[in-house]
């Protein structure tokens, strides 16, 4: 038996078995992945790395597994799976992955199958049954990918930490102590104001760290460089698993043209600004904004470049993430009735519609092309839901959202 420090959660056991699965290439990996990418940029101490989540996230399934009752063999599967979740993380975690179009999850099955972290997973444990698990299938798959699962507690509390953005802080004791089973995990109705917490951090933590305005557009600056080394054959995006933040990095640094000055903007901090924005709050069907294709994007890009005579690698439209929340949907039990969160808060009611508030469609360019865009309208370049009139934008004040 041995310990890790953490600096959120304190001294974190790991016996020798969970030592020989850290101590391989796949996991000693995620040391070199920034949780939030290249967040630091906007907060100094957003330096934290995915390895740290896992071993946090693998220490709250303990607690939640202990206060189940789960059997010794349960515990064991569910601290594993808490351990590897994320072995699957392309460099600068998230950014990487809105390139490549396949998500972490799958990326972790591929390693496990194909790697010496399997490898050692088989030796005690049936493989398949670890990869349903970490794809949230099953009663355990809801600890580790659920609507509230034990993922999602630690990264909330630790980047909170790190960013010095106190929104993020949650109260994961109450959560956890007010789980039970019931044919699902279900959340105790003490349980809810716990998770009605953790719904407004997560509300609160998307404009202000996750789709913080400056961290979009690092984030759109990196993303197109990422896609121009990997057109380039410079990287294969079949083995992004294999590479961490610093080999993407050298890789940029030492191509010419854009890929280049896009590295160096970003080493010295001059970023591309903001020069228009539409607030999907003002929209009617704020949602159907998220059912444009990447191709009308693009398509749009090069229209408005040629129109205002900007470079088009240099021009970059940027949709907000869909704000989903899915702890709307997290199962309470009230009685002898299990019910979805929504049904019983008013608090989720009022977050269903106010979850577009923040986000915002958005140009960036560099500066010194900002002033061409002047007065610019999106609407004259893509198909966008129908704006609000001013009676119906009264209405929602008038209704608290």
């Amino acid at each position: 038996m041995k310990f890790i420090r953490d600096s959120v959660h304190g001294n974190l056991s790991i016996d020798d078995y969970e030592l020989k699965l850290v101590d391989t290439p796949q996991i000693q990996r995620l040391r070199r992945i920034k949780q939030l990418g290249f967040t630091y940029l906007i907060y100094p101490g957003a330096n934290h790395t995915r390895f740290e989540h896992s071993i946090g996230t693998m220490y709250l399934a303990s607690l939640l597994a202990d206060h189940l009752h789960l059997d010794a063999d349960k515990q064991k599967i569910l601290r594993i799976c808490a351990l590897v979740h994320d072995a699957g993380h392309g460099p600068f975690s998230h950014v990487s992955e809105a390139v490549l179009d396949v998500s972490h999850e799958v990326l972790t099955s591929r390693i496990i199958k194909n790697s010496l972290l399997g490898d050692i997973i088989a030796e005690n444990y049936n493989t398949k049954e670890i990869l349903d698990i970490i794809n949230g299938i099953g009663i355990l798959g809801q600890m580790i990918s659920g609507e509230l699962d034990v993922d999602r507690m630690d990264y909330l509390i630790r980047d909170s930490h790190y960013t010095g953005v106190a929104y993020g802080i949650i109260d994961i004791e109450r959560l956890i102590y007010n789980m039970k089973l019931e044919n699902n995990l279900v959340l105790d109705k003490k349980g809810v104001q716990a998770a009605e917490s953790t719904l407004v951090a997560r509300y609160f933590m998307y404009p202000s760290v996750y789709q913080h305005h400056t961290t979009r557009i690092v984030n759109s600056m990196f993303r197109r460089s990422l896609e121009k080394l990997i057109k380039q054959d410079v990287i294969d995006a079949q083995q992004i698993y294999q590479y961490d933040d610093s080999d993407i990095i050298m890789a940029c640094r030492s191509q010419e043209g854009f890929i280049k000055d896009i590295i160096q903007r970003l080493d010295n901090r001059d970023l591309f600004k903001q020069v228009t924005s539409l607030k999907l709050s003002e929209l009617e069907e704020p949602q159907k904004l998220f059912k444009i294709k990447k191709e009308s994007i693009k398509k749009a890009e090069l229209e408005i470049s040629e129109e205002k005579d900007i470079p088009a690698d240099y021009l970059m439209i940027n949709m907000p993430e869909y704000p989903s929340f899915d702890e709307m949907r997290t199962l309470v039990s009230v009685g002898d009735a299990i019910v979805n969160l929504s049904q019983i808060s008013s608090i989720v009611g009022a977050l269903r519609e106010a979850r577009f508030n923040h986000a915002d469609l958005c140009l960036y360019v560099p500066e010194e092309h900002a002033y061409k865009l002047k007065d610019f309208d999106f609407y004259n370049y893509l198909d966008l839901p129908d704006r609000m009139n001013k009676h119906d934008k009264q209405m929602r004040l008038f209704k608290g959202f």
